[in-house]
Order: C-alpha cells, then sequence, then structure tokens
C-alpha cells in the first residue's frame, strides 16, 4: 500500500533523508556554501477560515455522508496546491492560503455527478483531487466571486471495473495510484506500463487530464494514447465516450477531455489499452560522444521503426552528475552522453529488439556499457532529492517542452541561455526521454543558490525561460499540463481563435464556471 504523501514535500515520509556528503560537496562547488532552510511544523502552518456557510457544508454531506466532507486544519493542508518547487516553498513557510474549504470525497460516478450539479447550483468551486501531484499550479483554483472552494478527492474510487482480455482493455476508476492500478492489473495478468516520474503518487484520472506521458512512452506510448474511452460527470450531464477503437464520427471529443485538467468535467471511469504483463525486462547503458550525436541516434531508430520500450539521453552536464540514478549525484562518472534503453517482452523478442537496437546505435557512434539496472532502480527519486537540496536552501525545479528534431539544438541552447540570463550561474541539465518520429521533448532540472525564499527567484526564470521556448517554436508544455502557470504562454501557442475554443467549451459545459476555474482557460 503506497504511504500517504508527505504534507510538505514530495513522497513517503520514510523517504526523506539530508543530502550525501559527496552530493552537497558537489552542489557547493557549482553555487557555493549552502545552509539549512527548516521548514516550519504542521500546526503552525496559516489556513484561511473556511469560508463555506454552514447550511452549504450540509448540502455537502447530504450528498456524500458526514464522514467524508472533511474540515480538519490536516486535511485541508494536505489538500493544498500540489507539488511544484513554489507550491513546496510557499507551504514550508507556513502559508496554506490557497487551501479548500472542505474536502469532500465522493464514491462512484453517481456521488460525483450529484457534487458536481450541486457546486454548480451553489455557485462552490470544485477542484478535482487525485494524487494531488500537480507541478504547474493545476489544483490552485480562483477564488474570488464563489460561496467556497471544495478538493473533489477522488480516493474512494479505486477500483477495477472491468478487463477486457479479448480486446485488450481495461476499466478503471480515477482515484487510482498508479502503484495500485498496476497491481489490480497484474492480478489479472495485464500492465498498463505507464511509469512516469511521478508514478508511485499520481492518479488514473491525472494521468488521464493532464495528457501524462511515462518512462517507457517509446514502447507503451503516451497515456492519452492508450485511452480508449472515457466517462465523465459535467454540470449539464453526463459524457460518455470511446464505443469503438477508433471511428470518422466527427472530432474525437475523448481529446477534449484529455489534458482539461478538471475545467470542463470530472472523470470518473478511464478504459485503456492493456498488455500482457511482460515476463522479462532489460535496460543497458550506452554512451555518446555529445548530447546532440545521442539525439541524432535517437531520431535515427524512430524513423527507421526501431522502437526499444524505453528511450532515454541526458547531457553532458545530467550524465556528469549522474541525475539519472539520483542515488549516486556527486559519484564519479564517464565521459560523454548517456543514454539508457530498456527492453520488455518474452526472452526470445528482448533478445531480437536488443540485438537490432544495439547494432544500429553501434554504428551510429553509440559504445555500450552493458546491463545496468541502476536507472530502473531510481527511476522515482529525483523529487527526493529536489526536496533534500531545498533543505539547504538550494532552489532546484524541473521544465519541459517538445518539439520537431530541425528545432532541438536552436531550442535546447535557448531554454539554457534565458536560465542562465534570469538566475546568474546556475545548474541546468537536460534530457530527452520521449521520442518521436517528428521530434523529441527536452526536460531541464534547474539548480541555484537559493535568493530570499526562492518563489520570485524561480518565478521570473521560468517565465525567461517559457518566452525562449515559444520564441524557438516549442510547445510550453509537452507532459506537466498547463494548470495556471503556463495559462499566458498557452494563449501564445494556441493564438487567439484556440483560446476562443477553449472558451466556448467551458462556458457550454460549465456555465457557472465553478469546475477548477483559473486553470487552463486563459
Amino acid at each position: 500500500m503506497t504511504s500517504p504523501m508527505h504534507w510538505s514535500r514530495w513522497g513517503d515520509p520514510a523517504k526523506v533523508h539530508p543530502v550525501s556528503a559527496s552530493t552537497r560537496g558537489l552542489i557547493e562547488a557549482f553555487v557555493g556554501p549552502v545552509e539549512e532552510r527548516p521548514t516550519v511544523a504542521l500546526d503552525d502552518v496559516a489556513l484561511p477560515p473556511i469560508g463555506l456557510a454552514g447550511d452549504l457544508l450540509g448540502g455537502l454531506r447530504a450528498l456524500v455522508g458526514d464522514d467524508h466532507v472533511l474540515t480538519d486544519d490536516e486535511s485541508r493542508v494536505r489538500h493544498t496546491r500540489g507539488k511544484s518547487t513554489p507550491d513546496l516553498l510557499r507551504i514550508r513557510g507556513g502559508d496554506a492560503s490557497d487551501a479548500p474549504d472542505a474536502v469532500v470525497r465522493p464514491q462512484g460516478h453517481d456521488e460525483v455527478a450529484r457534487v458536481v450539479r450541486w457546486c454548480s447550483d451553489e455557485r462552490v468551486a470544485l477542484v478535482p483531487f487525485g494524487g494531488g501531484t500537480s507541478v504547474v499550479g493545476g489544483l490552485v483554483a480562483r477564488r474570488e466571486g464563489y460561496a467556497g472552494t471544495i478538493a473533489l478527492d477522488l480516493t474512494r474510487m479505486k477500483r477495477l471495473v472491468a478487463v477486457d482480455h479479448e480486446s485488450m482493455t481495461a476499466t478503471l476508476e480515477p482515484g487510482l495510484l498508479g502503484p495500485e492500478a498496476e497491481a489490480l492489473l497484474t492480478s489479472e495478468g495485464v500492465t498498463l506500463g505507464h511509469h512516469p516520474q511521478s508514478f508511485e503518487y499520481a492518479s488514473i484520472g491525472g494521468f488521464a487530464v493532464t495528457r501524462s506521458s511515462g518512462q517507457a512512452s517509446s514502447g507503451y506510448g503516451r497515456f492519452d494514447s492508450i485511452v480508449v474511452a472515457l466517462r465523465v460527470a459535467t454540470p449539464i450531464g453526463d459524457l460518455e465516450l470511446g464505443q469503438s477503437p477508433s471511428n470518422a464520427s466527427g472530432p474525437d471529443l475523448r481529446e477534449l477531455i484529455m489534458g482539461s485538467e478538471g475545467a470542463f468535467g470530472v472523470v470518473t471511469e478511464v478504459t485503456v489499452r492493456v498488455r500482457n504483463v511482460p515476463p522479462v525486462k532489460v535496460y543497458e547503458h550506452w554512451r555518446f560522444p555529445s548530447f546532440l550525436e545521442g539525439a541524432a541516434a535517437m531520431r535515427a531508430l524512430k524513423q527507421a521503426g526501431i522502437a526499444p520500450t524505453v528511450l532515454r539521453l541526458s547531457d553532458e552536464l545530467e550524465t556528469m552528475v549522474n541525475l539519472a540514478d539520483p542515488s549516486s549525484v556527486g559519484a564519479e562518472s564517464q565521459p560523454g552522453c548517456l543514454m539508457v534503453t530498456g527492453y520488455e517482452g518474452d526472452q526470445a523478442t528482448v533478445d531480437r529488439e536488443r540485438s537490432v537496437v544495439s547494432a544500429a546505435l553501434s554504428d551510429l557512434g553509440g559504445t555500450s556499457d552493458g546491463i545496468d539496472e541502476s536507472w530502473a532502480s531510481g527511476r522515482y527519486d529525483g523529487p527526493y532529492l529536489r526536496d533534500s537540496l531545498l533543505d539547504i536552501g538550494v532552489l532546484v525545479e524541473t521544465l519541459e517542452t517538445v518539439t520537431y528534431w530541425s528545432q532541438i539544438p536552436a531550442l535546447y541552447e535557448d531554454v539554457k541561455t534565458a536560465l542562465a540570463g534570469s538566475l546568474g550561474n546556475p545548474i541546468v541539465l537536460c534530457h530527452i526521454s520521449h521520442v518521436y518520429e517528428t521530434g523529441c521533448s527536452l526536460y531541464f532540472t534547474v539548480a541555484v543558490k537559493m535568493d530570499g525564499d526562492g518563489i520570485d527567484q524561480w518565478l521570473a526564470a521560468k517565465a525567461a525561460a517559457s518566452d525562449a521556448i515559444i520564441a524557438a517554436g516549442g510547445s510550453i508544455t509537452h507532459h506537466h499540463g498547463v494548470g495556471t502557470d503556463h495559462k499566458p504562454w498557452l494563449a501564445q501557442e494556441i493564438g487567439p481563435v484556440g483560446v476562443e475554443i477553449l472558451r466556448a467549451v467551458k462556458d457550454r459545459l460549465d456555465p457557472a464556471g465553478v469546475l477548477n476555474p483559473g486553470v487552463l482557460v486563459p
């Protein structure tokens, strides 16, 4: 069973550890001496008064039961914002000004639908809450003009509804966290194969409405590519989508819900394509002389139709600090750029695919370091390291983008230049972990000595990087979503007509504007 998320940091409280001496030494070599930054105690977090009137709280209790409308301080704190670095810096400093008035826990589609309609009627803002892992302000609803704000916690919706072994699909409720969903599916002999870094705490519903992409996307695809059907509760009625694998019945409305971040409706069931559980998993490390040479090799693989399950490349600096294996940060590393390839399936399939990929990578200038399981064992640990560095006054955050292959070199350099221009002399690392025939994502990790509380420092740097991304022809996000943080740049990316389309959909599906207000729609 997954341990409850720490209230002021990422993940399992049992995994909280100070940075190692080698990691601290490496960081201080880049940013200078650092010092501890304590976090306030949970009891000292400042909460706003509950804004929901007593009769409205009574109305919610009548819908879901007294035990499932929570107004205690700890529940409200635990449902305040997400897990971006600014989110954590605010809560560590005792600021819970965005806390919901109540946490409401419905069970099943019908209860969700009743709560959604009630919120619309009573003009109560509703924030769908799965795992609470948003890193783009996706859980910070606009409060002005509403009778109150609730977090709609889907934790009681954790069923595996159905498995169709002939069609190879499974229907899941949205509150299942990644490990919980995999455990249920594995008992049926199938798997999603969806493993983002947030896997341990992100939810099935969250994967769908943020267009999540997992670390094995090369082989399994993005989450939106494996969704075949959705059930959604909206203020004007229910929406059931996905009667067939594919069709020509007008625009695909599933795509309208995926990426909607709770602004158009609350997803109550997700039907996904599944695959048989692979009996063999093998991960291999490769080296390339430079980041661009490694990227060219990735492009050649994809355009030749060669797709290992995992395909990932760290740039020179990320390779040097061993960020692909957070437990080894600061340890000695080899020169060049680290590429990770992964293969899943039966033994014959793994052997065949590994042979083909290895021959191609060797021809493209790569050198194999052999089979290495360290990446797989530490694949979810990056956020823990981020938090331990925040403890010693090192500001660490990530951002990501995606563009076409021809624009990758310029986008890579422009984002690094923008971050350096804003932050002075930051550590900027980058990797590619999602690859397509036509382009790839770039995922940047940034570290710098914290100035003040670090919040304004990062917001200025993120704005500079976002401006650079749009100017270079990149997308403002590949898989983190829009939330509130990316809205200004989404408007630039999709243009005024695109903005009007989003606003029109919002106005028709959510006429009172109560669903995650302020999120997604510019």
